[in-house]
């Protein structure tokens, strides 16, 4: 009984951090051995129930200590409902100018969250297809452990 309480308690809290505006989140794992290939693609299925609706579009990236590069450079590919395609390459700062890391840290691990978007409207109803690619001049990012994708309503 005592275990059960503490993972109901643990999975409240969980849902009691999430903004109440936020209408999607999802993260996916990168490789386990802490790289991202640039062949490693990740999909988000996004779906929009009401494109009067403003929202506000972030990346997030999850990143171990020793990541050495002041950014992470990601290509954004967006596929409409209907099959319209828009491609967005964006450079999510992750280090300051003297070294120090960006983000929320836990131990040796880092997440960021990145705005990448601000009071963007959909054209049209319906699930939406982002893939999302690393588009850094290496190949593969070393110390890279996942992106994630997440949409709130813009206030």
């Amino acid at each position: 009984m005592k275990k059960l309480l503490t993972v109901l308690a643990i999975a409240v809290s969980l849902l009691a951090c999430q903004p109440e505006d936020r209408i999607f989140v999802e993260h996916q794992d990168l490789s386990p051995e802490l790289e991202w290939l640039k062949k490693d693609k990740k999909t988000f299925k996004v779906p929009i129930e009401d494109n009067n609706q403003v929202y506000n579009m972030s990346l997030s990236f999850r990143y171990a200590n020793g990541y050495q590069y002041p950014t992470v450079n990601v290509k954004v590919i967006e596929t409409s409902p209907s099959g319209k395609e828009t491609v967005k390459e964006y450079e999510l700062k992750v280090r300051e100018t003297n070294g120090d890391y960006i983000g929320e840290a836990g131990f040796d691990i880092w997440d960021s969250e990145h705005l990448v978007e601000a009071n963007k409207k959909y054209e049209e109803t319906g699930t939406y297809t982002y893939v999302i690619e690393q588009n850094t001049p290496v190949n593969p990012l070393n110390l890279a452990m996942e992106i994630g994708l997440i949409l709130d309503k813009a206030k």
